[in-house]
């Protein structure tokens, strides 16, 4: 969306719900006159038009609502010694002009500012058939409204000051979102916790450049332009404005997710875990070597982090080519993985090549034994008893691989180490990031850098009043952190950065 390729408070529409079937479509309407406008087209317009903000109106969508005509008659009246024609309308029905029902709905209606918009608004319930919610969308468009801008809603929530630009990318990211954890963080932020906590950080710069205001001003001896203001502040919104920029790594995760992928021998049991995270039957399982020859992707939660799990081709050397092409396709993705799992197989000795892989692995990698569960119940011919032995729940043949946290022992079958497994691709993916809910977190790349310029304008400062430098320099140092702090916020925002934000929206936002 380009800014200024819309007028103000021109009347819009969309279908602001899927085109699927389900039990409810919503068209939602925005704008001046939006309820006139729709007035015409509902079965009752004039309970339409007299409903108060924050009400539901019963009656049906239809189409060619003029059921009456009109027409003129001439009488001579007399009136003394004159003669007057008067001219009287006459109503008659044409049944060339019935009016067609198009769906029984009911009408949400939002007078402004008490709307999400903050312009009069008319959501339209309907019956939830892509049929019935295009008939009346088209018929919106015949009527009045265009057809509404991707994030135009929102965007006109913004200019109208029912929302900030931290608020307004939270209602994407909560559309975004793959987990409820992911889902939190943001609603975190649509209540307002990254907004009020910019907020705070600008009240401490704007008391530092108030006092500093005064002592401009009204001068006195000072023996450095450090003594001239209290630092406290200044360097409380330092801090604060470096823990902000240090979460956004953890917000990163939960939005965009890891990619953490399944590799390992044919046979290891990587599809049986790839259907066990996924609680489904994505991929298909059985005892022939290299029944996996390309990889499944899929979105997965482990412990409410979002992650792209990926099931690989067996890892062998094999003279089909196709499978050969499978198995380079797992070696390039677990050379692109935040977190690799390699099975072992728990009933067999590991290889040379399963040492090998561990060994030049770059990527963080857990080694995951499988089949846990015939381990325990005697194994397979040629693996002795001694050495099936459980050593810290794992088997006496993982010895000397890798320390214990980083192997694993697992049943797909039974569901055992699991949850420990999990636990593990957890803390290696949050390890030095700060994914606390409670605390306020950036959401978007934009913030990030805004957020960043203002810290180091904040720190330059500090810098500044240490090195005796005039208090000009300082004041245009936490001036310029002002700005940076206000394009968090949309306070201070250049068309083409709010174009950009809001054209990744969906039409309906």
């Amino acid at each position: 969306m380009t800014i200024g390729s819309y007028t103000p408070e021109e009347a819009i529409s969309s279908i602001a719900t899927a085109l699927a079937p389900a039990a409810l479509g919503i068209v939602r309407l925005s704008g001046k006159n939006c309820i006139e406008l729709v007035s015409k087209v509902f079965s009752r317009p004039k309970a339409l038009l007299a409903a108060p903000g924050n009400t539901l109106v019963y009656g049906w969508i239809q189409e060619g609502g003029e059921s009456q005509t009109t027409s003129l008659r001439s009488d001579e009246v007399l009136v003394g010694s004159s003669t007057l024609k008067t001219v009287e309308p006459i109503t008659t029905h044409d049944p060339r002009k019935t009016p067609k029902r198009i769906d029984e709905v009911m009408l949400a209606v939002y007078r402004a500012p008490k709307s999400f918009t903050g312009e009069d608004m008319v959501e339209i319930f309907c019956h939830g058939g892509p049929a019935v919610v295009t008939a009346i969308q088209t018929l919106m468009l015949k009527s009045g409204f265009r057809q509404a801008l991707r994030g135009e809603y929102t965007f006109r929530a913004y200019i109208n000051g029912k929302t900030d630009l931290t608020k307004a990318e939270a209602v994407k990211e909560i559309i975004d979102s793959h987990t409820d954890a992911g889902r939190s963080h943001a609603v975190g932020r649509l209540s307002g916790s990254l907004f009020e906590e910019i907020d705070s950080i600008k009240k401490l710069i704007i008391d530092t450049l108030a006092s500093i205001e005064v002592e401009i001003e009204y001068p006195e001896d000072e023996e450095t332009i450090a003594d001239t203001f209290d630092r406290k502040d200044i360097e409380l919104a330092r801090d604060r404005l470096q823990t902000l920029a240090d979460s956004w790594k953890g917000e990163k995760l939960y939005q965009d997710g890891a990619r953490v992928v399944l590799a390992g021998r044919t046979n290891a049991g990587k599809s049986s875990l790839f259907n066990a995270i996924l609680k489904e039957e994505r991929a298909i399982v059985s005892d022939i070597e290299g029944t996996t020859r390309d990889w499944l992707e899929s979105w997965a939660s482990i412990n409410g982090i979002p992650v792209r799990l990926f099931d690989t081709a067996g890892l062998r050397e094999t003279d089909d080519v196709i499978e050969a092409q499978g198995v380079e396709l797992s070696r390039n993705l677990a050379s692109d993985a935040d977190v690799v799992l390699y099975l072992i197989d728990s009933t067999t000795k590991p290889t040379a090549e399963d040492e090998e892989f561990i060994k030049n692995c770059k990527e963080p990698l857990i080694v995951v034994w499988t089949k846990s569960d015939k381990n325990q119940a005697g194994g397979v011919a040629g693996v002795s008893p001694a050495e099936r032995v459980a050593e810290d729940g794992l088997p006496a043949a993982a010895r000397g691989i890798l320390p214990p946290p980083l192997q694993v022992q697992i049943s797909s079958k039974t569901g055992t180490g699991i949850p420990l497994l999990f636990a593990q691709i957890a803390k290696i993916l949050t390890s030095g990031l700060t994914t606390d809910r409670e605390q306020a977190g950036l959401g978007s790349a934009r913030q990030r850098d805004s957020v960043a310029e203002a810290l180091e304008n904040v720190k330059h400062a500090l810098i500044s009043a240490d090195d005796n430098y005039t208090l000009d320099a300082v004041v245009q140092d936490l001036e310029e952190a002002l700005d940076c702090l206000g394009e968090v916020t949309g306070d201070v925002t250049p068309d083409d950065v709010l174009g950009s934000i809001f054209a990744n929206f969906c039409v309906g936002k």
